[in-house]
């Protein structure tokens, strides 16, 4: 006899814009494992709600008369049991600024709401709107079972390069490692972040002021360096190559893989071949699957693979990908990440 099947994730949707709101409001409706329980036209009335509804999830827009997305966020997050919240908003630069703060300040991830009122609808927007809703509302239960990881390599070569990937809830990831890393990496970093392309110059900005290293968005062909951070563009896939005996960014712009351009997967498989294994690879909190075939062959060419714990990750997909693979040399709480890393490139 089959169980009984899960009560659907309850949804808040607030934003100032009734046809939003109710654009937004059919999509997840349309899925029969999602239910609005409340619509909100400002961050007062979201936070009223909270006092009185259980919420799983809530879509929250930044730019609201009365009480804007960005106050009403830690009110929301008081609530007991505290919804996952969900940014939406404009691609601005001013948009991208305000939902960067507000994923500084607990919000589990953003989504980039289309400038015409009919592309809300289309695919895109609807698939990116409900895999976000899922992968936030459903909160996984521990998997309870030992993980099995690799061997450190015996004699451990010295790494040229750390290549980190990440997804849902990495911006946070992001900020806490580079804070903990301070300026001390003797190699180059590169990361792929899923996030819309016109947020990644702000989250470069970000990383630079809150961490010890400049960040800067990889451009075609140029050398990475020690000491500095090198995001993928949200556009194009991150590459690196070996040329005159120097790493270089490579910008490719191949069809997405795993639903993702820029993709993890090509990241680590190029960062592995330009160092001939010698490269450390860290998975952030991250949903889906995007990054484990490259770490498999990665590690097979001798990286050193890192992967956060379901603890400290907002979603367990891309971390719990590897590590369920067993192509994990250490998996660990977001904290312990950064001087774990510093241990391994300071040989």
């Amino acid at each position: 006899m089959s169980g009984a099947s899960p009560e659907p994730l309850r949804v808040l949707v607030c934003d100032d814009s009734a046809l939003i709101r109710g654009a937004i409001s059919r999509i997840l409706e349309g899925d029969p494992a999602i239910r609005v329980v409340a619509r909100a036209s400002n961050g007062q009335q979201a936070v009223d709600t909270l006092r009185c509804t259980l919420v799983d999830v809530v879509v929250l827009d930044v730019e609201m008369p009365g009480m804007d997305g960005l106050t009403a966020l830690p009110l929301l997050l008081e609530a007991k049991p505290a919804p996952r919240v969900l940014m939406a908003s404009a691609l601005t630069t001013r948009g991208a600024e305000t939902t960067l703060q507000a994923l500084r300040l607990g919000a589990a991830d953003c989504i980039a709401k289309p400038s015409a009122l009919g592309a809300l609808g289309e695919g895109d927007f609807r698939r990116d709107l409900l895999s976000k809703i899922h992968a936030l509302g459903r909160r996984a239960g521990r998997t309870g079972r030992s993980l099995s990881l690799r061997p450190m390599p015996r004699p451990m070569r010295p790494p040229q390069l750390l290549a980190v990937g990440s997804s849902t809830g990495g911006p946070q990831a992001l900020f806490s490692l580079v804070q903990g890393v301070g300026a001390r990496l003797p190699v180059p970093v590169v990361i792929t972040q899923h996030m819309p392309v016109s947020f990644m110059p702000t989250l470069a900005q970000h990383l630079s002021r809150i961490g010890g290293m400049p960040c800067e968005l990889a451009e075609a062909h140029a050398p990475l360096l020690p000491g500095r951070i090198y995001l993928a563009p949200g556009d194009r896939h991150l590459m690196v190559e070996r040329s005159g005996g120097a790493l270089r960014a490579h910008l490719d712009d191949n069809p997405p893989l795993n639903f993702c351009r820029p993709s993890v997967d090509p990241l680590f498989d190029s960062a592995a071949r330009a160092t001939a294994g010698a490269v450390v690879l860290t998975m952030l909190t991250g949903m889906g699957q995007d990054g484990l075939n490259g770490t498999r062959g990665a590690v097979d060419a001798g990286a050193i693979a890192i992967a956060q714990d379901e603890e400290t990750s907002v979603v367990w997909g891309m971390p719990g990908a590897i590590a369920r693979a067993g192509l994990c040399h250490a998996v660990l709480p977001l904290p312990q990440i950064a001087s774990r890393l510093l241990e391994l490139l300071a040989r």
